[in-house]
């Protein structure tokens, strides 16, 4: 029977927005991401990261780099015992870089295909998940696959909710401080279903 995820971006939303994460070392969490996913996986939500990497096809990092973050990211999910159902990136960028990185793909958040494939490999109910991050481009990938958007304030939600969300055409489903309190509003039901 499918279940409703929790898409989560990782850089300003799991972790600190320093902009290209080219070392591991650079890789800081925020200290409230692994109570979130730990609740998110309490209450019934998959846990699912999606996130943009293009510093690979800008060649900034090989993409080995994504690989050992996210080796950190689950080694501390686990250390607080919390888990990722999914970690799904895209590396492309449509202008930038060489190919094969160098694309116009359907992973490319907003774009809808990431989030289509964790629903087929994970039995995901689209209509009944949120997608959380920090910037519009988390919004449209929620509203494109018929899921909630939530945009926190944290990495660049603070400048985005100021500046950029009253031009709109589309208000966020939620706004949150950080993602744990957009997952303590979400499975409390406050978010809606």
């Amino acid at each position: 029977m499918p279940r409703p995820a929790v898409f989560m971006d990782r850089d300003g939303t799991l972790s600190h927005e320093v902009g290209y994460v080219n070392h591991v070392s650079r890789f800081r969490l925020y200290p409230w991401a692994v109570d979130a996913v730990r609740l998110a996986n309490r209450s019934g939500f998959l846990a699912v990261v999606v996130t943009n990497q293009a510093g690979v096809a800008r060649g900034y990092f090989p993409e080995t780099v994504i690989h050992e973050v996210h080796a950190s990211l689950v080694a501390s999910m686990k250390a607080g015992d919390a888990r990722l159902d999914g970690i799904y990136f895209c590396p492309h960028h449509p202008s930038a870089g060489e190919p094969p990185y160098r694309r116009d793909c359907d992973c490319r958040k907003p774009q809808p295909g990431l989030v289509k494939r964790a629903a087929a490999e994970l039995d995901i109910d689209l209509p009944r998940s949120f997608v959380i991050g920090d910037r519009l481009g988390d919004l449209e990938l929620a509203w494109r696959v018929g899921a909630r958007g939530v945009l926190v304030r944290s990495g660049y939600g603070l400048g985005e909710m100021t500046y950029h969300a009253p031009s709109w055409p589309r208000q966020p489903d939620l706004v949150a401080e950080n993602v744990l309190e957009a997952v303590e509003r979400i499975v409390s039901g406050a978010a809606g279903r």
